[in-house]
């Protein structure tokens, strides 16, 4: 039953994070800086995640100390990591190939997933992986010409394609050892806290949120909605199919993003968006029947 259910999960997953912009932006209106409304993100789903563990199963809070390397690799090294190259890039390159070079992801795990776990790389995977890789191009706008790539903004964005796709293979690591869903959640956002602690100021960060009350609002929808749900059901999803279909399935959320974008921002959305939107949409429904 959750082997069908698997792709659901994964898209719901993708759904939430393309709704991210939301609270990002309003956030940002604050004078929040990245880094910060990552700390706020990772702070707050550690919380909600370990209180509501406490409260429902306090054994799926036992991990074997020989294991914490799965959830450094899940909140260090891919949450921190993967963070702080996509937003680096986006000050040193531009949003588009910032965006672009991330969602190299599903390229990395793919690899990743076939040195580790051995999933086959058949035809129809390859062919759906292009699909979706081209369509991200074309959703992204970076065949309208967005200049010249520097050293620095290329290994950022392969850094944060890598640290994106790797939370898929550590995450799968750390299923395969037994641990529930909810766990690899909890602990990924805990060691996430201690990841981010060397690029922040906790007294500025409370001191712009202090500027209006309804920030924290903002904040905790983000924590609840686009944080603690999105990468439960990801990871749940995770568990009942394979690494490399489920990155593929998660390159609907900069379809999503693009639409919020339109709907709530009034952006506009051109013919080769929607070619690219369409390539996404049918590489997922392919994928999701494999």
């Amino acid at each position: 039953m959750l082997n069908k259910a698997a792709p659901v999960f994964v898209t719901g997953a993708a759904i939430l994070w393309g709704i991210l912009v939301i609270f990002v932006k309003n956030l940002s209106v604050a004078g929040l800086e990245s880094m910060e409304i990552v700390t706020l993100r990772v702070y707050g789903a550690a919380l909600i995640l370990v209180i509501g563990l406490l409260l429902y199963n306090k054994k799926w809070l036992s991990i074997r100390l020989k294991d914490a390397w799965c959830f450094v690799g899940t909140g260090v090294v891919s949450i921190v990591f993967f963070s702080y190259c996509y937003f680096r890039n986006v000050t040193v390159s531009s949003v588009a190939v910032s965006s672009i070079l991330m969602y190299t992801s599903p390229i990395w795990v793919t690899l990743f997933a076939r040195i580790i776990f051995r999933e086959k790389i058949g035809r129809r995977k390859l062919i759906t992986l292009g699909i979706a890789f081209a369509g991200c191009i074309l959703v992204s706008g970076i065949t309208g010409g967005v200049g010249r790539v520097s050293l620095e903004g290329l290994l950022l964005g392969l850094g944060s394609g890598i640290g994106y796709g790797l939370y898929s293979i550590f995450g799968r690591i750390a299923l395969e050892k037994g641990y529930h869903p909810m766990t690899v959640s909890a602990y990924t956002f805990l060691f996430a806290c201690v990841g981010v602690l060397p690029f922040i100021k906790p007294a500025e960060i409370w001191n712009k949120m202090g500027v209006a009350p309804g920030l924290w609002g903002w904040a905790l929808c983000m924590v609840l909605f686009s944080t603690c749900m999105s990468f439960t059901l990801y990871t749940i999803g995770l568990k009942y199919m394979e690494a490399g279909r489920a990155a593929v399935l998660a390159t609907l959320e900069p379809i999503v993003t693009t639409l919020v974008g339109v709907v709530l921002y009034k952006e506009m959305l051109s013919l080769v968006m929607v070619c690219g939107i369409s390539m996404v949409l049918g590489a997922s429904i392919l994928i999701s029947k494999e």
